[in-house]
Parts: C-alpha cells; structure tokens; sequence
C-alpha cells in the first residue's frame, strides 16, 4: 500500500493539473468570445431606456384584457342562482369545446393548455374558448393578412434549372428543397455569405454597407430601443435621406412601445422617414391578436446586400450595456440573388401594415448582377396567417431528418412538441451527433425553467445539451453536415405558430463549416448536462415544472 501512495499522489496531480489547463483555456476562450466586436463598443457608450408613456400604453392595453377577464370570471358568481341551467349549459359548452379540440389540427399542446383551462375555470375557461381558442377567432384578421401579402408572391419564380443543379450535388436534401420552392420559397445561387458570431460584429458591418447605400434601405425589426446602436443608425439614416436614399422602416409596436418616445414615429416622418407599425397593440384587444407578433428581423440595402439574425436594434445585442451576462448573437451578410426574398419579404409584411395600393415590387430589384456562385440559399418566413400549415417548424424537421453525421442547434428558448422530440431522438438513435446550446442566464425565468424540462426526455436518450455560461445566447441556428439556418426562428411555440417569422437557409460547404467552429466554440465555454444533473435538479423544480408545462403555448 505504501508503494502505491507516491504513484496515487502523482495521478491526482496530474489530474489537477489538467483540471487547471481546461479551466483556463475556458477562461480564454470566453474572454475572446465577450472581446469580439470590442471596436464597436470602445466607441460607444450604450444605455437601456424605457419611458413612461409606453408603459401606460401596456398598462392600459392590460387592463381592458383582464377586464375582459373579469367580466367572463364573475358571470358564474353572479348568476350563482341559476345552478341547474348553469350546469345544463356547461355540458353543452364541454361538448362544443371537446368536438372542437378532437376536431383541430393545431398541435397537442395547444389543445392540452385550452383543456387544462377549461377545467380549472368550469365556466369562464369556456367561454374563453369559445372567445379565443377556438378554430376561426381570428380568421378575418388573418384573411386580410393574406390577401394583403398575395401581390408578393408572382414575384417568387423558381428556376427548375438551379433546383436540378442543386440535386445532383446534394441528392438526399432534394426533397427539402423541393417542399420549400413549393411553398413558395424559391432558391437562389449566385450568392456570398459572410457569417458574424457576435451581435457586435454584424452592426459594424450594417454601418459600413449602410454608408454606401445609393437608392434604398428597407429596415424590419421585433425590437427597437433608443440608445447607442439607435443614434449611430439613426444619424447615418438621416444623412442618406438627405442625400434622397428612400428609407423604408417597419417595427413591431409591442417591441418598440416601452423603449421609444412616444412621438417616435412621428418623428421620423418628419425627417423623412418611410414608417409603418406592425399590429398596434391597443388593437383587436378582444381576440388577443396582440399577442401575434412579427419577430423578423431584415435589413436590405439597394436589393443586393441583405442581414437577418437574431439581433434587434438595441445596445444589450452588442454588449455596449449589461443585460444577462455576455449576449451572444449571430447574423449573416447575404449579397447575391437570394437578396431578392428578404427584399419580397419585407415588402409583404410592409403592404400588411397598409390598406392603400400594394408596393411596387420591381422598383426594389436588384441594382447589379452578381458573380456565379454554387453558395445556394432559400429565404424562408411564415406567421400565423400560415396555421396550421407551418412551413418553418417543416423545415425544421426536415433537416433534423435528413442529418447523416451532426446536428447542432442554438436556441434561447427550448419548447418543443412531442414531434419535435422524437425527431431529435431519432436522429441519435441514427447514429446523428445531436447537440443543442441554451442560455445559462436567462431573460425569462419560467421560460428558463420549461426550456431544463424539456432537457429531461432529449438528455435521457442521448441529445447532448450545453448551457451558454458566459450569459445569454440569443442566436437561433440549425446546422447539419450540408445546410443550415439562420434568422429569427425560437425553437420553441410562439416562434412555431405565434410569430410571423423569417430565417436564410443555405447549403455551401465553407459557410457551413464556419458556423460549425463558432458553435463548437460556444460549446467549450458551456456546461454540458447531463442526464443524471438533469434527474438531481431542485425538488421544486420538479414539482412546478410540469404545471407549468400545461401552459407552454401560452409563455
């Protein structure tokens, strides 16, 4: 025993030391990942502003929701006498609302967040239903939605040549490609993808491309708030417009309304500002379609350079302030034929936001011709107009399925449905190396806690989860061996069936390749779950968790 104390003290040693190499190689590595894009934020001093008069709009837009709350909760109260035809009308209500869920096509946890409702509000739950749940509550709305994107979509050819040609170089992705151009999102060649890791690195390129800019910039975002990034676009806008660029920018009041001024689009008009506001949220409060959103993010420039990512315009997505520990971001640089969707895009959630004339499309063609390339690209977006038939969360599956060798996916909030799951679970017990990153600091604590719920069936049958320690990741990727995905698409219910949405898929060994190593990187400075962490979580965890699951589709 003696002889092997010197030999057990040199192993433990040796193992500390190693111990030691890996936690500073960590260190190193998330000093380099919060560094990047550190020219952006030398130069700029960020800050996160609210004001008052957004948030007496929500307050307002909130209390005629819950009035409307109150009022279905009272009825049983005060018509409390009436027991017997309350009973009687129950029943009658149970069945229409039983009928209607066996009979929808929307997915299992939608129908099982109404159920659960119903039971534990005998009466109002109903009658919420009846309201707001069932199939059609908002099918005028969405109508008009569609008829309104219509004019857009002649313009969304497919040349069968690029889709042959594509084919033959990749033959098991066919069918994908096959289902997307029949959707009516064409591919496109002739393209140059740049691809930026950080949010700080895709804002010092829009700058720059922004600076030389010659007839028109089309902007989309969820979320805009006045700040650092806001006056360095908003002084480089102003100067184009002088300079008679046309400047189109389209927002979401929901991701705006609590961090612009109140006279904030009023405002840009004056100084010449093209400015239109996706859904207001004071309007159609008595459907809920506030809670219906556009989450797209796009930025064209003279129909030849287009962005779209996970970023907003705001300074916490380059880490200029705070918010969550490192925010981690990505976005992609599109310059080349496939412009031309995000262009198409922009334009139709533009005409929804309009009653008068559609746009004239051909005016935002392209302004050159771009260099043959084999780098091929669909744009891809969808909304709820598009229920149940959604196209993305397809897309999604499709390239969960048709992985032979990895699959890695960036997400900040992980809300699958059951088909999801068993696809991810498929794909390992196909011999797929499934991995999938998730914030460790979240920005929503009880979406936090059904994202670690769902870890448990994925970690239990070999899908390797890591959390992002450094702070939040907020990028949204999907990569396998020969495509990927990048844009604004959650892997979770909101993004799937709530939000209108947009992303690039693409398909080119270099561009894939890059964002594999950022992904790679980001998993090194992570921590990787495992089955039995996830088994040992808090005992409260463990109990709140799957009530909260009944609700998912509501979060």
């Amino acid at each position: 025993m003696e002889n092997k104390k010197p030999e057990m003290k040199e192993e433990l040693r040796e193992k500390k030391n190693e111990l030691i190499e890996k936690k500073n190689k960590l260190v190193e590595k998330t000093s380099e990942l919060a560094e990047k894009g550190s020219e952006l934020k030398d130069e700029m001093i960020g800050t996160v502003k609210s004001y008052l008069s957004g948030f007496y709009k929500v307050l307002l837009v909130g209390f005629l929701v819950l009035l409307q709350f109150a009022i279905i909760a009272l009825a049983p109260f005060v018509l409390r006498n009436l027991t017997v035809y309350f009973y009687v009308v129950l029943e009658f209500l149970s069945t229409i609302v039983i009928l209607s869920l066996v009979n929808d096509n929307r997915s299992s946890s939608y129908k099982l967040a109404w159920v659960s409702i119903a039971m534990l509000l005998p009466i109002a739950g109903h009658i919420m239903y009846m309201l707001w749940g069932k199939p059609g509550s908002t099918k005028k709305i969405e109508r008009k939605i569609i008829a309104r994107m219509k004019p857009g979509l002649k313009y969304l050819e497919q040349d069968s040549d690029i889709l042959e040609e594509f084919e033959e170089k990749y033959p098991d992705k066919g069918r994908m490609v096959q289902y997307m151009a029949n959707c009516q999102f064409p591919m496109y060649k002739n393209n140059q993808i740049s691809y930026y890791p950080m949010g700080e690195d895709v804002f010092q390129a829009i700058f720059r491309d922004l600076e030389r800019a010659e007839q028109f910039i089309l902007i989309n975002f969820f979320i805009v708030a006045e700040g650092a990034i806001w006056d360095r676009l908003h002084t480089i806008l102003k100067r184009k417009i002088e300079a008679g660029v046309e400047v189109k920018f389209l927002y979401d009041d929901f991701g705006a309304v609590l961090r612009t001024d109140k006279d904030f689009k009023q405002n840009l008009e004056k100084e010449g500002f093209e400015v239109r506001v996706f859904n207001p949220i004071h309007r159609y409060t008595e459907k809920l379609y506030m809670n219906y959103r556009s989450h797209q993010k796009i930025m064209v420039i003279d129909g030849n350079i287009g962005y779209t990512g996970g970023f907003n315009l705001a300074d916490e997505y380059a880490n200029i302030v705070e918010r969550f520990g490192v925010w981690k971001d990505n976005g992609i640089r599109l310059e080349g034929d496939g412009v031309w969707g995000l262009t198409v895009t922009f334009l139709q959630m533009w005409d929804v936001c309009s009653q008068g004339e559609a746009s004239d499309y051909k005016k935002y063609t392209p302004t050159k011709k771009f260099p043959a390339s084999q780098v091929y690209t669909h744009v891809i977006s969808d909304g709820p107009a598009n229920n149940p038939d959604n196209p993305i969360e397809s897309v999604y599956r499709q390239m969960i399925g048709t992985a032979r060798k990895y699959l890695y996916i960036t997400t900040p909030y992980l809300i699958i449905e059951d088909h999801m799951k068993d696809a991810l679970i498929e794909a390992v017990k196909c011999g797929v190396d499934v991995r999938i990153i998730t914030p460790n600091i979240p920005d929503k604590k009880n979406v936090k806690m059904l994202t670690n719920y769902n870890y448990g069936p994925l970690l239990k049958n070999g899908v390797r989860i890591f959390e992002y320690t450094p702070g939040f990741i907020h990028a949204k990727t999907i990569i396998n061996e020969d495509c990927g995905i990048v844009g604004t698409i959650n892997m979770d219910y909101r993004s799937f069936y709530l939000h209108y949405e947009n992303g690039v898929w693409m398909a080119e060994e270099q561009i894939i390749s890059t964002i594999k190593r950022d992904l790679l990187d980001t998993m090194a400075v992570s921590h990787e779950w495992s089955y039995e962490d996830w088994r040992n979580r808090p005992l409260w965890w463990k109990i709140y968790q799957p009530v909260l699951n009944l609700f998912s589709t509501l979060m």
